[in-house]
């Protein structure tokens, strides 16, 4: 996940090293905290796949910041990484890291990555249902409430994606100038909610 972000910020413009930390923490920093012990890492794996290049080099430019932009090769592996709908679906930081640059894909992948992870919420708020129902008179107050508030928290988020699959179902319809302009900016009703996913 770490690589598919240091893509898509890099896909905005070059960065160095700390402009990339500190965007990652901007953007994502609700729900995935990123060091620097695991970002450089992370950028030397991309440059040694050539998916990421310095601009300007340590040796050439002596101590001046290393500023990093994105390559043709780490274009085609940011769509790749972003498409990918298998465990991420599962994992919530792992979809909100992806959904943060839903902008990049068409609509019917967006609806398709949509549908997959309304699916494995419902199956969870299945899931917390049923334990709600069987534990409720055998645990203490405090629990109960703990259980009945991620019920209510991921009902909460299975109704916000019915709202962007109904939305994106609609943008399917339109014309291309029109997606576009839905893509760069969500009307209020559809931006991402205060809470998260999962607690």
């Amino acid at each position: 996940m770490l690589e598919l972000a240091i893509l898509g910020l890099l896909k905005e413009r070059a960065m160095h090293g700390y402009q990339l930390k500190k965007r990652l923490s901007d953007t994502l920093g609700s729900f995935w905290q990123v060091s620097y012990g695991s970002l450089y890492p992370a950028l030397k794996r991309l440059q040694r796949e050539t998916a990421v290049e310095m601009i300007f080099p340590r040796e050439q430019v002596g101590r001046r910041k290393n500023v990093y932009r994105i390559t043709e090769k780490g274009e085609a592996l940011f769509a790749e990484l972003l498409e990918r709908a298998g465990q991420e679906a599962t994992e919530d930081s792992g979809f909100s890291v992806r959904f943060a640059f839903f902008k990049y894909l068409k609509p019917e992948t967006r609806i398709r990555l949509l549908e997959r992870r309304r699916a494995f919420l419902e199956g969870r708020w299945s899931r917390l249902g049923e334990s709600v129902q069987r534990l409720k008179e055998g645990i203490d107050s405090y629990t109960l409430s703990l259980m009945n508030h991620e019920l209510s928290a991921t009902e909460d988020d299975i109704k916000w994606l019915d709202d962007l699959i109904k939305a994106e179902q609609h943008l399917v319809q339109e014309p291309p100038t029109r997606r576009r302009a839905h893509a760069r900016r969500l009307p209020k009703a559809q931006q991402l909610p205060q809470r998260s996913v999962s607690r």
